[in-house]
């Protein structure tokens, strides 16, 4: 009975040592099979290309149109002294009507330094303010010293 019981686990062991390989050449095929499933799905996939308006097309014109107007302008930005008519023109036109949008960039830019100068020109006004109390106080005080040293000697003198 022995022999037969040996026999009997050895054969139970073979079958289960043959179905574990199977199930890993099952898990492996399984697997290469959703790899390829996944890859024909994808293949599938088609990228439709976006169908672009004329009206988007042109928009696109127009903003690239603008960027490259605004590059040209840059190098240059304030008007030749002969373009100007008198007013404030410092400030680049770049908003034409043909554009979508209107670059303040550079209208800011100036607007800073403008009130920069402003703000420079008030302060020097007031230092300048400022020193000439000042000169007119000590001119007060040295007039004030010399009355007082007048006085003095004055005094002196009637003293002798």
């Amino acid at each position: 009975e022995e022999d037969l019981l040996n026999a009997v686990c050895r054969e139970v062991v073979e079958k289960w040592s043959e179905s574990q390989i199977v199930d890993a050449k099952e898990k492996k095929e399984d697997e290469v099979q959703a790899i390829a499933t996944m890859m024909e799905k994808q293949a599938k996939i088609v990228v439709k290309p976006k169908e672009v308006s004329q009206e988007e097309k042109q928009r696109k014109a127009a903003l690239l149109a603008q960027y490259a107007n605004v590059t040209d302008e840059e190098e240059y930005p304030f008007p030749a002294p002969d373009e100007q008519d008198g007013s404030n023109a410092t400030a680049v036109n770049i908003g034409s009507e043909k554009s979508l949008f209107r670059n303040t960039n550079v209208e800011d830019v100036l607007n800073a330094r403008k009130l920069e100068r402003e703000l420079l020109r008030d302060e020097f006004q007031k230092k300048k303010e400022q020193d000439k109390l000042q000169r007119e106080k000590d001119k007060l005080a040295k007039q004030e010293r010399k009355e007082k040293e007048k006085k003095r000697t004055q005094k002196g003198e009637r003293k002798r």
